[in-house]
């Protein structure tokens, strides 16, 4: 089983996002009993609230289901998850700082680290600045990116 956390800021928008689009990737490619996914914010401005309404709108036309709802990022996640994916440099040092705080070996990257044709490694905070659809074509580049690395990996073909 690899174990994959998406984590942004608050968890209301991009992570449930990539969390949604990598799981729909995984199921496409017939390996969901192959993987443990799941989203979670590094602040907890959002708890218990539902992804954003931009969010929902994008996933809605494309066809994805996200029902989760906000979180934040736990000393149980940092162990538990074999791959924290941050969506922005900021969320990856703070996964990195979180992780050695507690004596973890660094196993954070940001997510477009897995996209190599995208120069900016960082999906913008749509919760800033509102484009959603530059931020799903960003989040799908590197959810493939990271689905191809992790089965190439971890070795892994369809169940």
């Amino acid at each position: 089983m690899v174990r994959v956390l998406f984590v942004c800021l608050g968890n209301i928008c991009r992570s449930p996002m990539a969390e949604a689009v990598f799981a729909d990737l995984v199921d496409r490619a017939g390996m969901a009993a192959r993987f443990d996914i799941d989203s979670a914010g590094t602040a907890g401005y959002h708890v218990g609230q539902r992804p954003c309404p931009g969010t929902l709108r994008i996933l809605e036309q494309v066809g994805l289901p996200c029902a989760g709802r906000a979180r934040r990022v736990t000393t149980a996640d940092l162990t538990r998850f074999d791959y924290l994916i941050g969506l922005d440099t900021t969320n990856r040092d703070d996964l990195t700082h979180l992780l050695a705080q507690n004596n973890l070996p660094p196993k954070a990257s940001r997510l477009l680290d897995f996209a190599p044709e995208i120069e900016s490694k960082d999906v913008p905070d749509m919760y800033y600045h509102g484009n959603f659809e530059e931020a799903y074509a960003l989040i799908s580049a590197g959810c493939r990116g990271l689905l191809a690395h992790l089965t190439k990996a971890h070795n892994l073909r369809a169940a």
